[in-house]
Order: structure tokens, then sequence, then C-alpha cells
């Protein structure tokens, strides 16, 4: 079977730009590993900067229970804490909804979809093969590679980054409370941080990123969240307040915030694919829905000739990605690099206090403008 796009992932990125390709008649194929709904690890709150995009899409996160967050709690490991307002403000809604109606969306607008696992990807004469588990061949001039942090895909390319240490785990569980739903708050510990928001029917997300040596000293997460999240008193308010909806927590291992390059082997990498900001920098899931309408827009235009050649597509998106994203990730780096230094965030923190218009200025490092419409 032969598509024009074939999308490799069905999480945030890859189905924005299947959506926003079938709505200007691409024929396209999203092959995702997964069912949906699924829950994944993830902040849940995404910066308004994306809101008019999604909505000329045809998904309004607000229809399904979205939470409008105006307000960012900032505490240290030393349980000294800031609040401010949001420059754009945001909005919490789960991976679990999100993803699943978005994919709804995307098979009404035309676009194919295909639940199975890529093993292959061979690029030759101008064509892609994309080979499954299923023994099934698919063919397309342009593949989008929008399958998250890490795949065995990125090893058989032999991306660089899959040399570096990918020294974090994700811990991400659901609550049930009366957490204000007009804040998210971004609290750190020693050997993390952790995010909490509300979402959709009025669920609490808990998500914390730590590193693992810190982690594997303890035997289980429980023991984990009682001796070391429990340092800082808001972390232990929640773990003590707030009921798990959950059976159990879901994890996952490995995450790096290497460098990586947007594109590879002539594949055109989309979201946690081309790279990571820190979750302290509360904003990749936003990153992804922008990479995703910049993709779908350099792809357009390579389809109606005003990009002449596969090499101007590759280079006019990788050119944009760096533009929009290279800043935001540096300042994510730096954030998060800040904030694990535990004397220098506690100064950081005074100096926060003294200067509260800075808090956010910094926020403003980390985020973009307000996306256009489709």
């Amino acid at each position: 079977m032969e598509f024009e796009v074939i999308i490799i992932g069905g999480g945030l990125a890859g189905l924005c730009s299947a959506l926003h390709l079938s709505l200007r008649g691409t024929k396209v194929l999203v092959i995702e590993k997964q069912e949906y709904p699924q829950h994944k690890v993830c902040g849940e709150y995404i910066s308004n900067e994306v809101l008019p995009y999604l909505q000329s899409l045809g998904f309004n996160p607000f229809d399904f229970g979205a939470k409008t967050i105006s307000e960012l709690t900032l505490s240290t490991e030393g349980n000294q804490s800031i609040s401010a307002k949001l420059p754009l403000g945001g909005f919490g809604i789960s991976r679990y909804c999100i993803d699943a109606e978005l994919s709804k969306c995307a098979k009404k607008a035309g676009a194919t979809f295909l639940q199975a696992r890529v093993m292959e990807v061979q690029f030759s004469e101008e064509q892609f093969e994309v080979s499954t588990n299923l023994q099934e061949v698919f063919r397309a001039p342009l593949v989008i590679g929008a399958y998250g942090k890490r795949s065995n895909l990125d090893a058989k390319m032999k991306r660089p980054f899959m040399l570096n240490k990918s020294p974090f785990l994700g811990v991400k569980a659901h609550f049930t409370g009366d957490f204000p739903a007009n804040k998210v708050g971004l609290h750190n510990f020693p050997g993390g941080y952790c995010g909490i928001s509300k979402v959709e029917n009025d669920k609490i997300n808990i998500c914390y990123l730590v590193d693992f040596q810190t982690f594997k000293k303890y035997n289980s997460i429980d023991e984990f969240q009682e001796k070391v999240l429990s340092q800082n008193k808001f972390l232990k308010e929640a773990f003590v307040k707030y009921p798990m909806a959950f059976e159990k927590p879901i994890t996952i291992s490995q995450i790096s915030f290497s460098e990586k390059a947007p594109v590879e082997n002539h594949i055109l990498m989309c979201g946690d694919s081309a790279g990571m900001i820190h979750p302290l920098a509360g904003n990749g899931m936003g990153m992804a829905i922008r990479s995703a309408q910049m993709l779908s827009e350099c792809i357009l235009n390579f389809n109606k000739g005003e990009l002449s050649s596969r090499q101007t597509l590759e280079e006019s998106y990788q050119r944009q990605w760096n533009k929009e994203f290279a800043s935001r990730l540096k300042y994510g780096h730096l954030i998060s690099r800040t904030f694990r230094m535990g004397l220098l965030s506690e100064i950081l923190m005074l100096l926060l206090k003294l200067m509260p218009r800075l808090l956010p200025i910094i926020v403003k490092k980390t985020h973009g403008k307000v996306m256009r419409t489709i």
C-alpha cells in the first residue's frame, strides 16, 4: 500500500501532523504500537500558545473537560516557594484523553491508522519502505518520526544521542482531591522535580522526573516518595492528602535530554524524536504540537512545489526547528541544572522573591508565541 506520508508514532506530534496534513488532502498513514486510550508518563500541562492552532484543527480541549491554568507555584528542596501568574496561561488535559480524541479527529479527516510496531525503515530512490511486525510493507515518499523519546529505530539508525547516558526515570499517577484547578505546581526534591496540576474529570496529575542513581537506593516507589519526595513539604502534603486513582504509578526509564537532529536518514523527526525540553520548563507538550505544525506546513509546501527538492525540504524544516526551539532547549537545560544545585537554587529563589517579575520572564524563555491557525 502506498501513501504520501507515513507517520511512525501516534502521540501528540504524530497526531497533530496527521490531522493537519489530512485536512489539507494528504494521504497519511499513522503507525502506532499502542491502542487508544492510553495513559502516558507526562506532565499534562499545555501552554495556551498552541490553543488557536488546535482549535483551527477542529479540536477544542475544553470540550473534553480541560482545566484552565493561570498560576504557577515553584518550590525548592529547602521548601522556599514563590507563585506567579503565567504569561500566557495554559490548560490541563490528560494524554489518555487528548491522544484518543485527536486520533478520532484525524481518522474523520481521512488519516489511516494501523496498530503495529515498525521494525525497519529503508530509503532508496526517493522512496521509503516501512516494514512492521505484522509482516506488512508500506511505501511513501516522506516519513515522519514521531515515536517519542527513544526507540529501537534510533539504535538502528545509530543516532548519536543513543551512545549517551539516559539517567532519568519518570513516574506518573492520577489522584483525587481538591487541588486548585487554576494552578500548576513545580516542586524540587533531591535528585529531581515534580509537577502537579488538574486535568479533566477533576483528576490531579502528579508526575516527577528523578535521577535513576538517586532512585535506585530505595526498594520501591512508595519508599522513595516517603523518604525523598516528602522532604519537600508541598509534595509531602500532596501524597498524604490525595488518594491515588491508579492501581499503581506508571513509569518510563532511560530518559535522555541529549541533543538530537530534526532530520535523520531523511526521516523528518517531530516532537520528542527531534528534541526534548526538561520537564521543569513545563512545555514539552506545547513543543510537540508546535513542531507538528511547522513540519506539516513544510511538507505541504513541498507537495505544492514551493520547496523544490527533498534537500530543500529538510533544510527548511531543520532551520525552522532550530530557530524555534534551540533557545528554548538551552534555557530548559540551564533552569534544570540550576534547580538541581541545592544552594544555588535557594539563592535564586531568594532573588525571585526580591524581584518577582523575573519569574514570568524566565517562563517566557521556555515558551513560544501564540501559534497561527491553519
